[in-house]
């Protein structure tokens, strides 16, 4: 296996380290250079548990025992006391007077200001090292499946490499004042006028007459004892109840896998031999495609492994060294 030499700049080192600084936001912990990985389903465990549940609720019914009334005659009103008024009107008379027609107000007039527009050089993104997805992860992109041997979409993840990016740049154009914006203001007079009018010279009289209220004799039903509540209490009924509850797994995990970048045909060979020795017939041709793939799932559910990607943990299942 040929030998890569890596010369990093003190930028790309700096940026390095920012990318670990990173690696809290979901990226694969402690990467190397010339490592691959890949975000995998763990399998989940169950276990058959049994509970006591609640069949009917307690509850409670209300049983009403009525109200009892008795009838009895009393005096209402048929009409309520009222209040007669009689009014005598006011009188008037006219006088005059000086009014403002329009208060005194003040103008002004804004003089706009005044720009020029220049351009000048400004960095939209500054130089980073991050992740980017490979190109041929094993078990997905290289065979150009997306789909598990059974139709069923076994990608749970993506695969990273290291990159180093570039700053960009971008010419924009700015506005800026030449003179602000000014005011002038200038004092308008109130006007007025004389104008005529009434006013009270003897004000409204209000004389005041009151009519008795009108009375009847009735027969009403008055309530003797208001209707009652009693309440009766039906206890809880259960009934036993089977679940199965996830006692781990179910998550997804960065695990590290054999891809083109980091594995060779050899390797490959190594890999469709175990697969073969363990039951799983695929051609040892170092060609990763589509029944080394079936054969490659199957082993995986069989041994309760992360099903879709070549992982390491795989590799060495099957009695392989990945490296």
């Amino acid at each position: 296996m040929a030998t890569r030499t890596l010369m990093l700049s003190a930028a790309t080192i700096i940026g390095l380290a920012g990318v670990a600084n990173a690696q809290s936001a979901g990226y694969p912990p402690e990467a190397q250079p010339g490592q691959c990985f890949a975000r995998v389903l763990i399998p989940e465990t169950t276990e058959v548990m049994t509970e006591q549940v609640v069949d009917q609720p307690e509850r409670t019914e209300i049983k009403i025992i009525p109200a009892t009334y008795e009838t009895v005659t009393e005096t209402v009103v048929v009409k309520e006391e009222t209040t007669q008024y009689k009014v005598i009107p006011a009188s008037y008379e006219t006088v005059t007077e000086q009014v403002i027609v329009e208060p005194e107000r003040t103008e002004s007039m804004v003089v706009p200001a005044k720009y020029e527009t220049y351009t000048e050089q400004v960095m939209v993104r500054p130089a980073y090292t991050t992740w980017k997805p490979g190109a041929g992860l094993f078990g997905r992109g290289a065979a150009g499946l997306g789909t598990s041997a059974d139709g069923v979409a076994s990608a749970t993840g993506e695969l990273l490499c290291k990159v180093e990016v570039p700053a960009e740049y971008k010419t924009v154009t700015r506005t800026r004042v030449v003179s602000a914006e000014a005011t002038d203001t200038r004092v308008i007079p109130a006007k007025y006028e004389t104008v005529s009018k009434q006013v009270v010279a003897q004000p409204p009289q209000v004389v005041e007459e009151v009519i008795p209220a009108v009375t009847k004799t009735v027969s009403v039903r008055r309530l003797v004892s208001p209707a009652t509540e009693e309440v009766i209490t039906i206890p809880a009924t259960y009934k036993t109840l089977e679940k199965r509850v996830v006692t781990g797994g179910g998550g997804l995990e960065w695990r590290e896998v054999l891809c083109d970048s980091n594995t060779t045909t050899v390797k490959i060979s190594e890999v469709q031999r175990a697969l073969t020795a363990a039951g799983y017939d695929v051609p040892a041709d170092g060609a990763f495609g589509p029944s080394t793939l079936r054969a490659m799932e199957s082993y995986q559910r069989a041994n309760g492994l992360p099903v879709g990607y070549l992982t390491v943990d795989t590799v060495r299942s099957l009695g392989v060294t990945p490296f």
